[in-house]
């Protein structure tokens, strides 16, 4: 018979008997278990507390010490291990001791059957490796809880730093009802601020919608929520880490599930800064909604088809087509492709009808300055640190260009982010 590769459970073997120890350990081997075997309690007990076993055989009447009393101490060792007992006297009290005080998997009888010492020893094995993998799952779920907690406490602590924000927003919030769209140039510039990339997208999408707002196919109110949300939909991201931004724009994949449920809150973020105006409801919801999916596979409340509002459905195609880091001919075939899915066909339409109408705007994206490369066109001009202007912006750069403002890098190091055109 050949022998198998030996399974990754150990096994012990106890027997004062060396010609019965021999046999069962043979027996075991033979159908690939790992055996280690003994004739002396003590000098297994010492196995015990050095390694780990998912099956202890013992025999029940030793010198030493009884196979109950040996089984009994290497539960206090090693609880998980499944615990056989070996006897040729089976009574009724054995039973009962065996229950109560070393919680005996099994019993087998002397002299035992080789098929059933293999099918008991199977049993054994497999309880230990449920036991085992139940106590993981226990811990793994009990981590996981931990996580929650404290994911759960970043967003109340998020929410609380918002709510600060809210409140030394007041008085901004009273000029912009003076001076509407000042405020909104204001808006615009904290997020531009916060994060150039998002400043270009912001900029692209209020261009789009602004085009879409003339369509006679949407109502007044409509179209002006349009165009204000979409100078307003990026306002909750800068609640947020700006390292998990930066990510989320150049490497969503990079980002853990805590980090993507953080991410996925910015619209409420943005809908609770704009509600603080007075009349900007509708606006609010635009900026809540524009996540939402026509399949209803959106976040943050799984909207879908004509439970989104209408601006929300518009203000979604335009932030896909400038979010999708596309050229703008695979940017529209996505668009196309994705109405009925991500997007409400009727809002691909329309976008599809303004885009034929106007030129869509460039789309833009960061580069390092060692990958600056000629006939690229800068999306924003180039400064020295003391703000003198280098290079600017709608520049096509020349490798004699590209030559000097490395120099100048050398010299003076420019610190800004660099922005080009795709």
């Amino acid at each position: 018979m050949r022998i198998s590769e030996p399974r990754s459970s150990n096994i012990l073997v106890l027997d004062d008997d060396d010609i019965v120890l021999l046999a069962m350990q043979e027996t075991l081997e033979r159908e690939g278990y790992k055996v280690t075997s003994f004739t002396s309690p003590r000098e297994a007990l010492k196995a015990v507390a050095e390694n780990r076993f998912s099956t202890i055989i013992s025999d029940h009447r030793m010198p030493e010490m009884t196979g109950l009393e040996f089984l009994d101490q290497c539960k206090q060792v090693q609880p998980n291990a499944s615990r056989i007992l070996i006897t040729g006297v089976l009574t009724l009290n054995t039973v009962v001791e065996a229950v109560n005080k070393g919680e005996i998997f099994r019993f087998l009888a002397k002299p035992w059957i080789r098929e059933e010492l293999l099918a008991t020893v199977e049993n054994a094995v497999q309880r230990y490796s449920l036991v085992e993998t139940n106590e993981k799952l226990q811990a793994d779920t009990l981590d996981l809880n931990e996580k929650l907690v404290a994911s759960n406490e970043a967003l109340e602590e998020k929410v609380r730093l918002l709510q600060e924000q809210a409140e030394k927003l007041d008085e901004a919030n009273q000029a912009l009802e003076r001076n509407f769209n000042r405020s909104l140039e204001i808006s615009f510039r904290l997020i531009e601020a916060f994060h150039p990339i998002l400043g270009q997208q912001t900029k692209s999408v209020a261009s789009i919608c602004s085009e879409i707002a003339k369509s006679p196919l949407l109502e007044a109110r409509e179209a002006e929520t349009l165009k204000v949300a979409s100078w307003l939909y990026n306002l909750g991201r800068i609640g947020l880490p700006r390292d998990l931004v930066s990510r989320s724009l150049n490497d969503a994949q990079s980002l853990d599930e805590s980090e993507l449920t953080l991410l996925q809150h910015y619209p409420v973020y943005g809908q609770t800064l704009a509600t603080f105006v007075e009349n900007l409801n509708d606006v609010g919801l635009a900026i809540r909604y524009h996540r939402e999916r026509f399949d209803g596979r959106g976040y943050p409340d799984r909207l879908s088809k004509e439970s989104i509002p209408v601006a929300a459905r518009h203000l979604a195609v335009a932030v896909g087509f400038v979010e999708c880091n596309l050229p703008r001919d695979q940017a529209l075939e996505y668009i196309i492709r994705e109405s009925g899915k991500a997007y409400h066909p009727e809002a691909v339409r329309l976008f599809m009808k303004s885009s034929n109408l106007t030129n869509l705007p460039k789309k833009v994206r960061e580069i390092t300055l060692a990958e600056l490369e000629p006939g690229m066109v800068l999306a924003k001009g180039i400064y020295s640190p003391s703000g003198l202007l280098l290079i600017p912006e709608d520049n096509r750069l020349t490798g004699g260009i590209i030559k000097k403002i490395k120099e100048h890098d050398f010299a003076n190091p420019i610190t800004q982010r660099l922005m080009v055109f795709r």
